[in-house]
């Protein structure tokens, strides 16, 4: 982090120790950040836990939320929530291995079976588990947003086997098991910020990226990536994290007024998900977009030896078989 962002970052842990406990004794105030836009899904159903948390409590706990990177990256956002200046933000299961490796079975390629196999998963004891297992750095998961299955999208050609990946820089999320799994089929993993995505695809810093149809259409990376091979190697979802300080400084009826909202906008995220990446496929189509559905086999045969290396990882692999044990 270079001098100017520390800076930054700095001004913004002040800001956030300074009004996220704001408001009148019977009140509990809440702040919430996150990177994505307005008009994304998740925001939306941000938005709506926000409301459906004032009507549960008649106005004595609110949530503002601040979209688009207002305070800071993704990364930044769990670090303030780590520490208790920021109350809750929407993370990457990618990115929450840097904080639990309970986390990389979410980034293992094709891991789950199906869309349904996936929510069967973070629906039951497996997610739960998953979304305590922070507990100890701080951080409290709440709930899980779909976002989808991601696939690559290329500038020069698309890609309808792993060896199309030879040669190229692909972008992927800061996470150990995405770089591996760029590097199983062949390809030049490069993590790179979202937010500077954009520009790097411009200027060339990296050939393509990974990610579901609604990030595709949202950031605008269309206007520079003419093909999107729909492979769908990982299924990651959002998790929907709250600081355990501020958490374990709520009441009980607080706690449970937070939970419920939440749960009720994870409902209504997975709705609007669906709707979002039809839209999202119609229009970046429209745009000039190539979309091809490459046979998924290879893919599936290139990455399995990044499965079994996992063997000698006692609680990754015994997450890998609870996985796949459920129908």
């Amino acid at each position: 982090m270079d001098y100017q962002k520390l800076i930054k970052f700095l001004g913004v842990i002040f800001l956030m120790a300074t009004i996220s406990c704001a408001g009148p004794d019977d009140t509990t105030d809440l702040k919430l950040a996150h990177g994505l836009p307005t008009d994304h899904p998740v925001h939306k159903a941000m938005e709506f836990m926000a409301q459906r948390c004032a009507e549960l409590s008649d106005g004595k706990m609110t949530i503002e939320v601040y979209p688009a990177e207002q305070l800071g990256s993704e990364q930044q956002c769990v670090e303030l929530v780590q520490i208790g200046s920021l109350a809750i933000t929407k993370v990457s299961a990618a990115v929450m291995e840097s904080f639990a490796e309970d986390y990389k079975v979410f980034g293992l390629p094709y891991i789950f079976k199906s869309k349904e196999h996936a929510f069967k998963i973070m629906d039951g004891e497996i997610g739960h588990d998953l979304l305590l297992s922070t507990e100890s750095k701080w951080i409290r998961g709440l709930c899980y947003y779909d976002a989808g299955s991601r696939s690559f999208y290329t500038k020069s050609k698309p890609i309808t086997h792993p060896d199309d990946l030879s040669g190229l820089k692909i972008r992927v999320m800061r996470s150990i098991t995405a770089v591996e799994m760029i590097r199983a089929l062949g390809g030049s993993a490069t993590p790179i910020s979202w937010g500077e995505l954009y520009t790097a695809l411009q200027s060339g810093v990296v050939d393509g990226a990974e990610n579901n149809p609604p990030s595709l259409y949202t950031s605008r990376h269309y206007e520079v990536c003419k093909y999107y091979s729909l492979d769908e190697h990982t299924t990651i979802p959002d998790v929907l994290v709250v600081s355990k300080i501020i958490w374990d400084k709520l009441s009980e009826q607080e706690q449970k007024w937070l939970q419920q909202a939440a749960d009720e906008s994870a409902t209504l995220e997975r709705k609007l998900w669906a709707e979002s990446e039809i839209e999202s496929l119609e229009e970046v189509q429209k745009a000039g977009v190539k979309i091809n559905y490459p046979e998924k086999g290879p893919f599936i045969e290139r990455v399995q030896p990044l499965l079994e290396s996992y063997r000698d990882n006692k609680v990754i692999y015994s997450y890998i078989k609870r996985i796949q044990a459920v129908e």
